[in-house]
């Protein structure tokens, strides 16, 4: 089974913040574990939503406003991380998939390079970036109402094109929130709450992707990484 754990960020991230080395050497530790036991997937951090912009689809119109967001509706559905030459070409992107899903509300942000946060320089063969398109969480996605067999099939051309382009890098899409559980950190320690989540007030601020037996098994993943990322607060959630 796969499941994604994911930390919300704060203002010190959202203020463009740099991890430090202790920072850094704690999480690639976590990551080094996770690699050892065989269960690491991926792992992203995301830079702040100011560097992002969020895009509503309704009835047919579309929206765009710029970072950074204001808190609302920030439970995820899914993501997919694409890699373009701009910002524009991932609205572009994320234009295509509302297109076939229907309304909603999408953000769009960069995922954290090294040479984002101090670590090396940026190789000047590397022209293009990658960025997260997140879909938000609706009635139907935490009812585990799937797409249409016919939504499947034009997103799976949009996929094959797209990454046949070198554009299109993966998609996570997760189950419902139901099915997950939240850990909460305090003065009194960690806490943890079953799914469904009704609300989530939070933006993501990075994830790791792993495969472990069981909730519980990941869960105990999950109850390292928000010690090891200071969070205030990680959702655990299991992936289709």
């Amino acid at each position: 089974m796969r499941f994604i754990i994911m930390h919300k960020t704060n203002a010190h991230w959202e203020a463009g913040a740099i991890p430090t080395p202790d920072l850094i050497g704690r999480v690639g530790g976590l990551l080094g574990q996770l690699a050892k036991a065989g269960a690491l997937l991926a792992g992203e951090g995301l830079r702040p939503s100011s560097e992002g912009v969020r895009l509503t689809f309704s009835s047919g119109t579309k929206s765009v406003t710029n970072g950074p967001f204001e808190r609302g509706n920030e439970l995820p559905a899914a993501f997919s991380i694409v890699r373009t030459g701009s910002l524009d070409e991932a609205v572009e992107w994320a234009s295509r998939q509302a297109a076939v899903l229907g309304d909603g509300e999408v953000d769009i942000r960069p995922v954290t390079e090294p040479w984002d946060i101090g670590i090396g320089s940026r190789p000047p063969e590397i022209t293009t970036r990658r960025y997260m398109v997140l879909r938000k969480a609706t009635e139907a996605t935490e009812a585990g109402i799937a797409p249409s067999s016919a939504q499947r099939a034009e997103l799976a051309r949009l996929v094959e094109e797209t990454a046949s382009e070198n554009m299109h890098v993966a998609t996570v899409t997760m189950r419902p929130s139901a099915r997950g559980r939240r850990y909460k950190n305090s003065t009194n320690g960690v806490s943890v709450v079953d799914g469904p989540f009704t609300e989530s007030k939070e933006l993501i601020g990075g994830y790791v992707v792993v495969s472990a037996e069981s909730l519980d098994a990941a869960g105990r993943w999950a109850a390292q990484y928000i010690d090891v990322v200071q969070a205030d607060e990680v959702d655990l959630r299991e992936l289709e």
